[in-house]
């Protein structure tokens, strides 16, 4: 099967790891970033994302991505929304060795989540640490903390999420 959304290209989703994606709110209207562990330069930031096992429910991996990455269980948050479609993102041709092994790129999920716990609930020191320090910045501009290839995605979720800003 192939995608056939303009905004997407065609796509055949099997060449694309399956991801799910996380957008945390504070009751202020904020989403959490997190700093990638060893990452150097301008682009350190991103909210909290990681794969889809095989057979697995998205909805149920994000849950798990949350938990692993932030530290946060069910208790901690309230789910908003899930995206219908998926938003793909190619890998760059000097990653994609590292990175991409079998696949061009991702194809992610993305949630929206409202932080309903207190901050210090937020530990991220949990599992193999995935981020090593956080922030609350206005969705809008989290497109200008993620790495280039990565903002098409962002700018996306930031549309598709913006209602819960306020």
């Amino acid at each position: 099967m192939t995608t056939t959304n303009p905004e997407q290209g065609d796509r055949k989703p099997e060449h694309y790891r399956p991801n799910a994606g996380l957008a945390i709110f504070s009751g202020a209207g904020q989403v959490f970033m997190g700093r990638r562990v060893g990452s150097r330069g301008p682009y350190q930031w991103q909210m909290p994302q990681g794969g889809i096992d095989k057979g697995e429910d998205h909805t149920d991996a994000a849950f798990r991505e949350l938990e692993e990455e932030t530290g946060l269980g069910r208790s901690h948050v309230e789910l908003l929304h899930e995206m219908e479609e998926w938003l793909y993102y190619d890998f760059p041709p000097e990653l994609k060795s590292r990175l991409g092994g079998p696949y061009l790129g991702q194809r992610q999920k993305w949630f929206a989540f409202r932080l309903i716990g207190s901050e210090s609930d937020i530990r991220l020191d949990l599992h193999q640490p995935e981020f090593d320090a956080w922030k609350w910045v206005d969705l809008v501009d989290a497109p200008d903390a993620i790495i280039p290839f990565k903002r098409p995605v962002y700018d996306r979720v930031v549309t598709a999420f913006s209602q819960w800003t306020s």
